[in-house]
């Protein structure tokens, strides 16, 4: 390689290092307690057969996470800046409303994962969770856009513990590979429960924070139009992985515990319990400390992203790299988010379970009306220039909301049980 090349190549490595991190940590805290549960619980309660999601989903998630980040590196505002500019206050507070309701069942499943991984190792939640709480709370407010990032993408390589476990199960790869590339059969939709744990799959892997929280994170980076090839390099990365990891968590769960008759999988930590016995004590362990991860991970990106949405929607002051007294809306929802979704955990008689499989639901429920909103603003000439979306991205993306209305209003009104 000639020594111009090799400088052209040190160049993009640079570039592409100065702007990875929001779109692979994005996607990969997609992969939370609730995400895990469902996973696992797809894999349990349906084996491999619903492993043909995973394609499909992916593209539907590659197009969806580069429009928000090539909106927030070409506008330089944030989605709900953007959405408050177009369709006005009113629709912008009642998506905020809507966000903040869906998000806390969210961060209320991240402290559910964390209380319920360490119980797996003999740590008593109303130690594990009010510690963690602070844990989470200290390192955003008092640290910076750059140390917080770094955190975030060390956490995100954990998941590499995952796959694994998938390999630890000794799944059947041929029945997988076939279960992941045919298409299933027409009669599976008349279930209710498939049909459930469908749109959990989907609400659960391109969830509306994910819009919010990504497209900021961009504009917070600093990601220009001129720095954006690169940055979708990190978007496209990110959704190809966390995918995976996805694909390997639903495989192991069907290798071991749906072939043994496990099929009812109470949480994350009910699949990783009984991984134990049935693919190994390296199994179990990985599966338990990724749970961990996942779930702190996650108690801190979830509320981050309330507070930046609401506050940019709402017209307050936002960001990581602001002090409490300068961003004093952003930092009091972020703490109120956190105090309340951990205090929920320390009550008795919580349905843990049913909280955080329905707020993978509600994802996907709410999906649409977020994709709606982004892609009247993404086609707009006068916003976006020449950055507007392609015919392909538009069929993509109008598909998964089309799709996702459907099997919505399938789910509520049809199907078998």
């Amino acid at each position: 390689m000639s020594s111009k090349k090799w400088r052209l190549w040190r160049i993009r490595i640079a570039i592409f290092l100065a702007v990875v991190g929001p779109g692979f940590i994005t996607a990969n805290v997609d992969n939370d307690a609730g995400g895990i549960w469902t996973y696992s619980a797809a894999g349990a309660h349906f084996g491999y057969s619903l492993l043909w999601v995973m394609i499909p989903m992916t593209l539907a998630l590659i197009v969806v996470q580069e429009m928000t980040a090539r909106m927030g590196a070409v506008t330089g505002k944030g989605l709900s800046d953007l959405i408050r500019e177009e369709f006005g206050f009113r629709v912008t507070f009642l998506l905020m409303v809507g966000l903040v309701l869906t998000n806390f069942g969210n961060v209320v499943a991240e402290f559910a994962g964390i209380a319920s991984s360490l119980e797996l190792f003999g740590i008593s939640r109303l130690i594990s969770v009010p510690v963690c709480a602070a844990i989470v709370w200290l390192l955003v407010v008092k640290g910076s856009y750059k140390s917080v990032e770094k955190v975030f993408l060390a956490a995100s390589f954990f998941y590499f513990a995952y796959i694994i476990a998938g390999v630890l199960a000794h799944p059947e790869w041929k029945t997988a590979a076939v279960a992941t590339l045919v298409p299933p059969h027409i009669h599976d939709f008349r279930s209710s429960a498939y049909l459930y744990m469908v749109v959990g799959l989907v609400g659960t892997t391109i969830a509306p924070w994910m819009q919010f929280y990504l497209q900021s994170s961009i504009v917070e980076k600093g990601v220009t139009e001129k720095e954006y090839s690169a940055s979708r390099l990190d978007v496209i990365f990110g959704c190809l992985f966390t995918d995976i990891v996805a694909w390997f968590i639903v495989v192991a769960c069907a290798a071991t515990l749906f072939v043994h008759g496990h099929r009812e999988v109470r949480d994350a930590a009910d699949a990783a319990q009984a991984l134990r016995p049935l693919a190994g004590e390296y199994a179990y362990i990985l599966f338990s400390a990724g749970l961990f991860n996942a779930s702190i991970f996650a108690a801190s990106i979830l509320p981050i992203s309330t507070a930046y949405a609401v506050c940019e929607g709402l017209g307050f002051e936002a960001g990581l790299d602001k002090k409490f007294s300068e961003a004093k809306v952003f930092y009091w929802l972020y703490t109120i988010l956190i105090a309340a979704g951990a205090g929920v955990i320390l009550l008795p008689n919580i349905p843990l379970v049913k909280v955080s499989i329905l707020s993978q639901v509600i994802n996907g429920a709410v999906l649409p009306f977020v994709l709606i909103a982004m892609l009247l603003l993404i086609n707009k000439s006068g916003l976006m220039g020449k950055h507007t979306n392609s015919r392909f991205f538009n069929i993509v993306a109008w598909a998964t909301t089309i799709i996702m209305i459907v099997l919505t209003v399938a789910m509520l009104f049809g199907g078998s049980g």
